[in-house]
C-alpha cells in the first residue's frame, strides 16, 4: 500500500539529506520518481542539502496542482512510483489534499519532508494538514542542537543580528548567511528568552547558565 510520509525536524537536522537519500535509495532501485522543492537555498529547481549534494527539481508555487503533474506523467506514457516533497512546510493544505489524493487513488508512495513550526513557534499550514492527513508523522533522529548544546527544539529569526518574533512567515534565508535575514535553531529556554548565539557570546554566557544570578548568589552568601 502506498503511504504518505512526513518527516519533520527543526532546521539543520538533516532533512533535505534524507530527502536526497530517500531518492537515491527508490532510484536505484528501479522506482520512478518526481522530486518537488520549494524556496531551496541553492535557487529555484533545486533540492540541496548542506553537505553540498544537490538534484534538480520541480519548482512548487502556490499555483502548482501536484493532482494534474502526475496525472499528466502517467497520461503521456510516463511512470510514477514516488514523489520527494522537500520544504513541505511551505505548500498550502490544499497541496496537501492533493498529495493524499495521490496516494489514494494512483497508488503512489509520497515522501514529505519538512518543518513543523516557524520562527513565532506558529505551525505552518502545509506542516499542520500533512500531520493531519499522513499515514506516519517520522522526526528525524538527528538532533539540531542549541548554542548551549541542549536540543534544539525551535527556529529563530534574526535580523541584523537581533532575534525577531514578528513579520511575515516566509522569508528567505539561511542559518550560515552572513544577510539581513538569518536563522538560528535553539532550545524552547533560549527562543522564549530571545537569547541567541551571538547574544549569549557577546554576554560571556556560560553555555550551562545557573537558573539564578550572580546577585542572589551574593546574597545567599552573606
Amino acid at each position: 500500500m502506498a503511504e504518505l510520509v512526513f518527516f519533520s525536524g527543526t532546521m539543520d537536522c538533516g532533512k533535505s539529506t534524507l530527502a536526497l537519500q530517500t531518492d537515491h535509495n527508490h532510484a536505484a532501485r528501479g522506482r520512478a520518481g518526481v522530486v518537488f522543492t520549494s524556496l531551496d537555498r541553492a535557487g529555484e529547481f533545486t533540492l540541496s542539502s548542506r553537505l553540498g549534494l544537490k538534484v534538480p527539481a520541480v519548482e512548487v508555487a502556490p499555483t502548482t496542482d501536484f493532482w494534474q503533474h502526475v496525472v499528466d506523467v502517467l497520461e503521456s506514457g510516463g511512470r510514477c512510483d514516488y514523489l520527494i516533497c522537500d520544504e513541505a512546510q511551505f505548500y498550502s493544505a490544499e497541496q496537501v489534499d492533493q498529495l493524499a489524493r495521490i496516494v489514494d487513488d494512483l497508488g503512489v508512495d509520497v515522501f514529505c519532508f519538512g518543518i513543523l513550526t516557524d520562527f513565532r513557534t506558529r505551525m505552518f499550514p502545509g506542516s499542520a494538514r500533512l500531520v493531519e492527513l499522513a499515514d506516519r508523522v517520522q522526526v528525524l533522529q538527528v538532533e539540531a542542537l542549541c548554542w548551549c548544546g541542549a536540543k534544539a527544539t525551535h527556529n529563530a529569526r534574526t535580523v541584523n543580528g537581533e532575534m525577531v518574533v514578528e513579520g511575515e512567515q516566509v522569508v528567505v534565508g539561511d542559518t550560515f548567511s552572513a544577510d539581513v535575514v538569518a536563522y538560528e535553531v535553539l532550545c524552547r529556554r533560549h527562543h522564549a528568552k530571545r537569547l541567541t548565539a551571538a547574544r549569549a557570546q557577546a554576554s560571556h554566557m556560560s553555555p550551562t547558565p545557573l537558573p539564578f544570578s550572580e546577585q542572589e548568589i551574593r546574597a545567599a552568601a552573606r
